[in-house]
């Protein structure tokens, strides 16, 4: 190397930036929509003999393994027993069953693994929430992480190490 030529620093690497990938949190199995509306007459009216006939008729060990959404995509008027049935039966064979969307059930997921984490590690820390990614990140997420982490961070950005955009900075303590 020529002495007039500058070593390539990363800066980025060596900054005291700690980045946090929400899309690390993000379920490793897909979330399925069990849809109640497809086994109701006309897609409106429950009738519980035909209702309860058709849930004995599905092949429930298609939901092993899988994270199931039990939903009503119509404005029918559901009773509370019929989500009960339906999750009585996909419990045997699906890994976890919710009551609501999908996006909900995404939420709910967030929700629970962001308040698992001891954020007092994150103390006087200049934090960067990464935007881009690859999957759908609720936007719910972004706000509980933030919640979360202003007791704590010195400074929350987000965006890229690269290219941020400033959300909070803990105000400095004034001597006198």
């Amino acid at each position: 190397m020529k002495s007039t030529e500058k070593k390539l620093v990363n800066r980025v690497a060596k900054s005291p930036l700690k980045t946090i990938n929400l899309e690390d949190y993000f379920p490793k199995e897909e979330i399925i929509e069990f849809d109640l509306k497809d086994y109701l007459f006309k897609e409106l009216i429950l009738k519980e003999k035909e209702f309860r006939a058709a849930m004995k008729e599905i092949d429930w060990t298609a939901f092993s393994g899988q994270s199931v959404a039990i939903t009503c995509s119509t404005d029918a008027i559901i009773p509370v027993w019929a989500f009960m049935l339906t999750a009585a039966y996909l419990t045997p064979y699906a890994s976890e069953v919710f009551s609501g969307t999908a996006e909900e059930f995404l939420e709910e997921k967030y929700r629970n693994r962001l308040d698992a984490i001891d954020f007092s590690q994150y103390e006087n820390e200049l934090i960067v929430i990464k935007g881009c990614s690859k999957k759908v990140v609720p936007r719910s997420a972004y706000v509980r992480i933030t919640n979360k982490l202003r007791p704590y961070a010195r400074s929350i950005m987000y965006g890229e190490a690269c290219s941020t955009v400033p959300i909070y900075k803990k105000p400095r303590k004034r001597t006198s």
